[in-house]
């Protein structure tokens, strides 16, 4: 195990930095369940060369000098690093995902997409919109979570495996919406026994005795006025599912949004012009701006794309309000 002292020294090499920074989140995110049961803050410093299966957070007294993250009892995780430490970022950005627990679980969706507004070409083909520092976070963002859903449309164009082969972290649960029954179980999710998976279909889909479809378990939910997303939160949260990823398409990740079921998005615009195709979100129109949803954002830099980290439902100070944004544009690539 490290020490804390010097804990916010810079790591060398850009990459090494971003890899010592999914450490340090994942170890972050695997105590906030124990962190909300004791009811106390606490304060950690960052051990000092840790490996991959060392202790990445060692705590300390909230005076500590070297205390880099605080454990807040109501709004969870919030970073103290050095705005210039080249892990900050990386830490900063997975933050809110990493502070829900069971008592106060989050729901995020995610989209890719080019600059009009489109996350595949007519024919589907979706791979790849982004770069492959946003097809990293993806992986990221399922080692996070306990669940992960998606449509019907992106099994498939995609054939999608689900896991999190590029990054080191478990697997979630893989859940597929299907309300029309219009796969077969030939994709790989489907024939896949290293993950759970979950096949969601509607009720007037069902057919008597079923209970698989390949190698998932099948579950049916009401689909009298479209498939009822709320009772597959429902049930998720039922198996202990806290954290819980809508990662695609457009389709699923606009009926979580248009039911006020997320509480995080998150878009990455990549510079791309498709002209028509597949688009990104779609929900019914509001009569006016005014009733137009403004959540609390954040910005990164990823990669070539810029990434939009909007908050629907956060604790207050977590995400600046419009009125705290710079008043003068400021150039970031």
């Amino acid at each position: 195990m490290g020490q804390p002292g010097s804990t916010t020294s810079h790591t060398a090499g850009g990459s090494s930095a971003a890899d010592r920074a999914w450490q340090i989140v994942l170890d972050a995110a695997a105590r906030a369940a124990d962190l909300a049961k004791s009811g106390a803050s606490a304060a950690f410093a960052i051990a000092n060369d840790a490996g991959p299966d060392a202790v990445q957070l060692l705590e300390v007294s909230q005076a500590h000098p070297d205390a880099a993250l605080l454990w807040h009892p109501s709004t969870g995780w919030d970073l103290r690093l050095r705005s210039d430490d080249p892990r900050h970022a990386h830490i900063d950005l997975y933050l809110p995902v990493c502070s829900a627990t069971p008592g106060r679980p989050i729901t995020v969706g995610h989209l890719g997409q080019s600059l009009d507004g489109f996350i595949a070409t007519r024919s589907g083909d979706s791979q790849f919109v982004t770069g492959p520092e946003n097809i990293l976070h993806l992986h990221r963002m399922r080692a996070l979570s306990d669940a992960i859903i998606v449509g019907a449309g992106t099994v498939a164009a995609d054939d999608p495996q689900l896991t999190t082969r590029h990054v080191s972290g478990p697997s979630p649960l893989r859940v597929v919406l299907d309300p029309a029954r219009r796969l077969g179980d030939h994709y790989k999710v489907f024939n896949d026994d290293s993950v759970d998976t979950m096949y969601v279909c509607g009720r007037s889909t069902m057919r008597g005795g079923e209970t698989g479809f390949g190698l998932a378990s099948v579950v049916a939910v009401d689909d009298t006025d479209g498939l009822d997303v709320a009772a597959v939160l429902a049930l998720l949260r039922a198996r202990g599912c806290h954290r819980i990823f809508v990662e695609g398409g457009g389709v699923t990740v606009s009926m979580f949004l248009e039911a006020g079921l997320l509480d995080r998005l998150q878009v990455a615009i990549a510079p791309l012009i498709i002209g028509n195709g597949r688009p990104g979100i779609r929900l019914t129109p509001p009569a006016s701006l005014h009733e137009c949803a403004r959540p609390g954002y954040r910005v990164f830099r990823m990669g070539g794309d810029m990434f939009f980290d909007c908050a629907f439902s956060s604790p207050a100070g977590n995400d600046p309000s419009p009125t705290d944004r710079p008043p003068l544009v400021t150039r970031v690539i």
